[in-house]
Parts: C-alpha cells; structure tokens; sequence
C-alpha cells in the first residue's frame, strides 16, 4: 500500500486527512475532435508527481480496472532493443509490427508489473477492446513513423488508446466511451486498496 490510514474513495475528506497520494481524473481539452481524460498521479502536499515502484505498482493495478476485461495490448516504438531483450529475459510474449514498434499481447499482472518498472522512464501506448486481436498494420505504421501521435486518427476503433509518461506521473486516455466519472469507478478498487485520494479538479 502506497500509505497507512484508511482507505477513501473519491468521497470528500479534509486536508489534514488525505493520504498522502492523490489521483487526478479530469477531462483534457486536444481539440474538438478529441475526447481524452488525463490521470496524474501526485503527492498530495507537494503536488510533484509520484514516481518510482509505487506509482508504477498502482499503474499496473490500474490499467487491468480501466480495461473492463476486455483485452489490451502494450505498444513501445523507441529503444526497441532494449524491450526485445527484456521480454526474451523475462518470458514475455511479444510480437513485431510496422517497421519500428513491438506490441506486447496482455501481460499478466506480474509480467505487466515488471514493464511499467522497468520501463517507466519511457513513452508508450496500451490500446484496449476486441479490435486488438487483429494485426491494425495502418495503426503500427503510424506508430513507427511518428509515435503516440498515431494513437489521435485512430482511438476511435478502440475502446481506448492510452498514452503512459509514467516518469511525469501522467496517462492520457483517448477514448469515445470513457468519461472522467467512468474512468474513477473503473479505477476506485485500485485508489482504495493503494489508499489514494480520487480528485476530479475543476
């Protein structure tokens, strides 16, 4: 757990009270035609963000909740190397796709744990719903050529597309179905057993 003291949903508590790690929900503003949600996970006093085994443990807590059960898939596009070597080290399965990304079939929730450590330093994408069975080679084209940008023509095929900057404490989620109210009763389960206050600022 990321705190001692009693665990809290997204219910109102006093300053003196909160844990001392807070989960950010709120809509993002990319544009018109863009509907995304931000999370950022920060210390609660400081408002820096939260980095390090205890932010990417309630990441790799979370992203199974966001989900739904449906399945999802990792996709990194730099420092390919290094990601090929620690699957093959690891026992984890991986695929090539485009000309420059690895897409990482569903981890289980250990080996999902051991990426969001090993790699929090670095940008990637999950991408979640039954289109994700299927080789999207238009999609891991883009992604090859010019990264999570790819992620915004095509979102809409999934039920979400999330961008991880685990380092800045941030995920953007784009997805058509997912408000900000359904991204925190997806996520609650992790924020109360982590015990992290749920914020939605204004």
């Amino acid at each position: 757990m990321m705190s001692g003291g009693p665990a809290n949903g997204a219910a109102a508590k006093g300053a003196l009270d909160l844990p001392a790690f807070s989960l950010d929900v709120q809509a993002l503003d990319l544009g018109a035609d863009v509907k995304a949600v931000s999370l950022e996970i920060l210390q609660t006093e400081s408002r820096e963000p939260v980095r390090g085994k205890q932010a990417t443990d309630f990441w790799s807590a979370v992203f199974p909740l966001l989900t739904a059960g449906e399945p999802f898939v990792l996709d990194f596009f730099s420092h390919l190397e290094r990601i090929r070597d620690f699957c093959v080290a690891k026992k984890i399965a991986f695929r090539e796709a485009g000309t420059r990304c690895v897409v990482i079939p569903q981890p289980p929730s250990e080996q999902l744990q051991q990426l969001f450590e090993r790699f929090e330093a670095e940008t990637f994408g999950v991408r979640a719903g039954n289109r994700v069975n299927t080789d999207d080679v238009g999609l891991t084209g883009e992604l090859s050529q010019h990264g999570l940008d790819a992620y915004q023509a095509a979102y809409q095929r999934y039920s979400f597309c999330a961008v991880c900057e685990f380092e800045d404490g941030w995920v953007t989620l784009l997805s058509e179905n997912i408000w900000s109210s359904e991204v925190i009763r997806r996520v609650r389960p992790a924020a109360k057993t982590f015990d992290v206050y749920i914020s939605r600022p204004q």
